[in-house]
């Protein structure tokens, strides 16, 4: 039992979401300090009030403190437009660099009769037996 647990902690998907996990927490610290030190300033310079968790009204003896919500939503937006910007866009602009379309000297293909994906060079399919056009002669099937 401890060797299946062993491997289990020692497999690729669970160190990459620990490591994951992480480097999220560090990141999270990051932007709430960010939106905490430079941002809410920045809103307070702007709208007068550094702090809204004061704004509250009364209805019937119940307290609705507003002001915490306000706090709360500024910082979500914050932190969703830092994570986009600093990340989502960054991260999209990298991957449409790396994509060039379709590998045109793939080393698969489809067949052409049961769309499975056979070797380029295959003169049959393995899996439907049908003859494939364009493959390898039986020359240079060596």
């Amino acid at each position: 039992m401890a060797k299946e647990f062993k491997a289990f902690l020692l497999r690729g998907n669970v160190v990459d979401l620990a490591v994951g996990i992480v480097i999220g927490a560090a990141f999270g610290a990051v932007v709430t300090a960010l939106v905490r030190d430079l941002i809410t300033p920045i809103v307070a310079a702007i709208i007068g009030e550094p702090d809204f968790s004061g704004l509250s009204f009364t209805i019937h003896h119940s307290t609705f403190h507003y002001g915490d919500f306000i706090n709360v939503l500024i910082a979500f937006l914050s932190i969703s437009a830092a994570v986009f910007f600093f990340v989502v866009k960054p991260v999209n602009t990298l991957m449409a660099r790396r994509k060039t379309g379709v590998d045109v000297e793939s080393e698969t293909r489809q067949c052409s009769e049961c769309l499975s994906e056979i070797p380029r060079q295959a003169r049959k399919c393995a899996f439907c037996a049908s003859p494939q056009p364009g493959g390898a002669p039986a020359s240079a099937a060596i």
